[in-house]
């Protein structure tokens, strides 16, 4: 929980040294970074969104705890996102992308069943393997420090949220 905070408040200050910088720093363009800024924007909107269906539509209590935290750790994660694209000028979506909410789509039509858990934490193990990724490319070739260091403090949360969703499969999988 203290790893979780810290982390949330890394990545505000991150964003928060954009918004302190000389203006001329802080309205340089993005325009590498852009694309995932974007990206990771879409993903906190999706993961929120699964999270609270995970809430709602779960059978499994770790599903449903799994659930509660991707929505609380995605949420402030977005605060800092959104902060940053405002600052270096970078127009986020409203929504999440509609791979995205295809996804979501699907999910649903195994609600109240055992599937839905299933099918839940595959997608989510997936989900968090590809951020992982692109975590990755983005620290080592994103041209923004600001986004690179974002990136950088987001990392440990979307790891931690792999791990308590393969803990999690793999206890639904015993059941």
């Amino acid at each position: 929980m203290i790893a979780v905070r810290r982390i949330a408040a890394a990545t505000m200050l991150a964003a928060l040294a954009g918004l302190s910088a000389p203006s001329a720093y802080a309205a340089a363009p993005a325009t590498d970074d852009a694309p995932f800024l974007k990206a990771i924007h879409q993903g906190n909107l999706a993961e929120i969104a699964a999270g609270r269906s995970a809430r709602k539509n779960a059978k499994a209590a770790c599903v449903k705890s799994a659930g509660a935290t991707l929505v609380r750790d995605h949420s402030k994660l977005d605060v800092g996102v959104k902060a940053l694209a405002s600052t270096l000028h970078v127009t986020l979506s409203p929504s999440p992308s509609s791979v995205q909410e295809k996804a979501m789509t699907a999910m649903q039509a195994n609600v109240g069943t055992s599937a839905y858990d299933t099918n839940w934490l595959t997608t989510e193990t997936r989900t968090r393997e590809e951020t992982l990724a692109l975590i990755d490319r983005e620290t080592a070739t994103g041209g923004n420090a600001e986004v690179k260091s974002a990136a950088r403090a987001a990392r440990p949360v979307v790891a931690k949220h792999l791990e308590l969703i393969r803990a999690c499969e793999a206890r639904t999988k015993r059941s």
